[in-house]
C-alpha cells in the first residue's frame, strides 16, 4: 500500500470563481515541488480547495479512516474563515504539518494591486488558521517559508518521516515469544495504553508455537538460504558447507525461515525473544535476528516490547536515507579522562544497517540461555553522527529519553569480543549524559540511529502527544532536571484538563 499525505488548501467563495481557480492551480503546483522532493517518500496527493465547513469535515473525516494517509498538509492560501475548521479538525487522527507559505517568493513591488493582496493573503489566512488550531489544543508542525528555500523543504521532510513512523507505530502488531526476562522492571508496562496511545498491539505467543513452524520449515528451503548466507557475509569455515559446524548456520536459517513465515502470517511488523524462555529451540536466535531488523521488522530483547515497537516506528521513518538503525544496549564504559566513550552491543543481536562492510557470520559460546551455541554477525558499526533514544513507562505516561551521541571507530581492535557494536560518544559527555539518562528514568535498551535526528524526534513525538527528554550538546545536569520537573507538572496537568 503506498503512503499518502494529503494537501489541503483553504479558501472561501467570497473572491469568485475565478480566484478560486487560481487557488487551485497555485495549489498544485506547491504540492508538486514537495513531491519533487527526495526524502519525501510518500505520494502527495492535492485535494480540491476546501470552501466550506461540511467538505472541510468530510475530507478530514476520510483522511482520519483511510489507512493509506499518514498525515495531512494544510495551507490558507487565502482567508478561510476559521470557524469552517473547528469540527473538521477536531475529528482529525492524523498528523498535521500547517505549511505558511505563499507562490511568489518576491513581492511585485511595481505592479502589485488590490488584485494580487485578494488572492496571495497567507500572511492573513494562516494567522486565523493558526489561531483555531491553538484555540482547540491542536497538537501540530508549523512550517513558515518559501519552497525555493531548501531549510524550508528540509522541515517539511522531516516531519513527513516522522508521520512514516507515527504511521508504523498505530499500525504495530507486536507477538512476543515467552514473557519479559524474570525480575526486570524496566521492560515491563502498559500494554493496554500503549494501545490507546499508539494504537499498537501487543500479544504474546508461547516460544513452541514459533518451534512448530520451524519443524515445518523445508530441508530445501533452509540449504538455499544457508548458501545465500555465505554469497553475502564473511562466514566463518567451521560454518561453511562442509564445515564441521555447518549443520548450525542450517539451524540459523530454519529459526529465520519459521520467523518470517510466523511473523507474515499473522501480519506482525515486531516482536520480542528472551534468552529466559526458549522452549524447543535450540539457539537463541540471533542471526535471524539481525536479518529481519535489516528488513524493517522491530525487536526488543528480553521480552522488551516497548523498544520492538519504537523501533519499528524509528525502521520506518528512516526509510532510504543513510546510515541505520538498530536495537542497542549500553553495555560497558570506556572512562579515561578526556575520552570517556561507550560501548553498546548486545547478546547477539545488533542490525547490520549500522555498517557498510561485509559483517563475519560466526558462532560462539553464549553463557546464558542454556542452549546450543548460537549463530550471529559480527562487526563494528560505521563512524557517524547518530541518536540513541529509549521508551520508558514512568507510571502515567510514556517518556522518550534520547542522547545525541558522535559513533566512532574503536580505539583498539576487540578479538575476542564476538558480538556486532557500536562505540559512542555521548554529548556533551559522558557524566552529563549518564547523570541526566539516569534522572529521566531511561531505559538500558534503546534504538540507535544513525539516520534520524533530534528533527524527526521532536516531529515524532510531538504527533503522538509523547515527551521527549533530550540529551544534546546544551545540556547540562541540573538544567535538565529541572525541565524533567517542569514537563512532569506540564503532562500531570494535562492528563486532568
Amino acid at each position: 500500500m503506498s503512503r499518502q499525505i494529503w494537501f489541503l488548501t483553504g479558501s472561501q467563495g467570497l473572491y469568485g470563481e475565478d480566484v478560486l481557480e487560481q487557488v487551485a492551480r497555485q495549489s498544485r503546483e506547491v504540492a508538486d515541488l514537495l513531491a519533487t522532493h527526495s526524502d519525501i517518500t510518500s505520494e502527495i496527493v492535492t485535494k480540491p480547495v476546501l470552501t466550506e465547513a461540511a467538505a472541510i469535515r468530510r475530507t478530514l473525516l476520510e483522511a482520519s479512516a483511510d489507512d493509506s494517509v499518514i498525515g495531512v498538509i494544510a495551507w490558507m492560501h487565502t482567508f478561510s474563515p476559521a470557524k469552517m475548521w473547528i469540527t473538521g479538525l477536531d475529528a482529525l487522527r492524523k498528523p498535521l504539518l500547517h505549511l505558511h507559505t505563499q507562490v511568489n517568493r518576491d513581492l511585485p513591488w511595481s505592479s502589485i494591486d488590490m488584485d494580487f493582496m485578494n488572492l496571495n493573503q497567507a500572511a492573513h489566512g494562516d494567522r486565523e488558521f493558526g489561531y483555531i488550531q491553538t484555540r482547540i489544543g491542536l497538537t501540530r508542525k508549523t512550517v513558515t517559508g518559501h519552497l525555493s528555500n531548501p531549510a524550508v523543504v528540509s522541515r517539511v521532510a522531516d516531519w513527513a518521516r516522522a508521520a512514516l513512523g507515527v504511521h508504523a507505530v498505530r499500525t504495530a502488531r507486536l507477538v512476543r515469544f515467552g514473557d519479559n526476562m524474570r525480575d526486570v522492571a524496566v521492560t515491563e508496562g502498559d500494554k493496554v495504553e500503549a494501545e490507546l496511545r499508539f494504537g499498537a498491539s501487543v500479544n504474546t505467543h508461547g516460544v513452541n508455537d514459533l518451534v512448530a513452524v520451524l519443524e515445518e520449515v523445508e530441508d530445501a528451503a533452509a540449504k538455499s538460504l544457508t548458501a545465500e548466507y555465505e554469497d553475502a557475509y564473511a562466514v566463518a569455515p567451521e560454518l561453511r558447507s562442509g564445515g564441521d559446524r555447518h549443520a548450525s548456520l542450517r539451524y540459523a536459517a530454519r529459526i529465520e525461515l519459521a520467523l518470517r513465515r510466523f511473523l507474515e502470517d499473522g501480519r506482525y511488523t515486531a516482536f520480542t525473544t528472551n534468552f529466559e524462555d526458549l522452549g524447543g529451540l535450540r539457539q537463541l536466535p540471533g542471526l535471524a535476528v539481525q536479518r529481519l531488523m535489516a528488513d524493517g521488522y522491530g525487536f526488543g530483547g528480553e521480552g522488551d516490547w516497548k523498544t520492538a515497537l519504537l523501533l519499528r516506528a524509528l525502521k520506518a521513518a528512516a526509510t532510504g536515507l543513510p546510515g541505520g538503525t538498530s536495537f542497542m544496549e549500553d553495555y560497558t564504559y570506556h572512562l579515561e579522562p578526556g575520552r570517556e566513550l561507550v560501548l553498546g552491543a548486545h547478546m547477539l543481536e545488533v542490525c547490520p544497517s549500522l555498517t557498510r562492510g561485509t559483517p563475519r557470520v560466526e558462532i560462539h559460546p553464549l553463557a546464558i540461555g542454556g542452549r546450543e551455541d548460537p549463530v550471529r554477525m559480527v562487526f563494528d558499526a560505521d563512524p557517524a553522527e547518530g541518536l540513541v533514544v529509549g521508551m520508558c513507562d514512568i507510571g502515567d505516561r510514556f517518556r522518550l529519553v534520547g542522547n545525541e551521541v558522535s559513533v566512532v571507530e574503536p580505539l583498539e581492535e576487540m578479538p575476542r569480543l564476538p558480538v556486532a557494536r557500536a562505540v559512542w560518544r555521548p554529548h556533551p559527555d559522558l557524566p552529563t549524559s549518564a547523570d541526566s539518562w539516569l534522572t529521566a528514568g531511561g531505559p538500558h535498551h534503546t534504538v540507535l540511529t544513525t539516520a534520524l535526528t533530534r528533527e524527526h524526534l521532536y516531529d515524532f513525538a510531538e504527533a503522538l502527544g509523547v515527551e521527549f527528554a533530550l540529551i544534546g550538546g546544551e545540556t547540562t545536569s541540573r538544567r535538565f532536571a529541572q525541565e524533567l520537573r517542569w514537563t512532569n507538572a506540564y503532562h500531570r496537568l494535562a492528563q486532568g484538563l
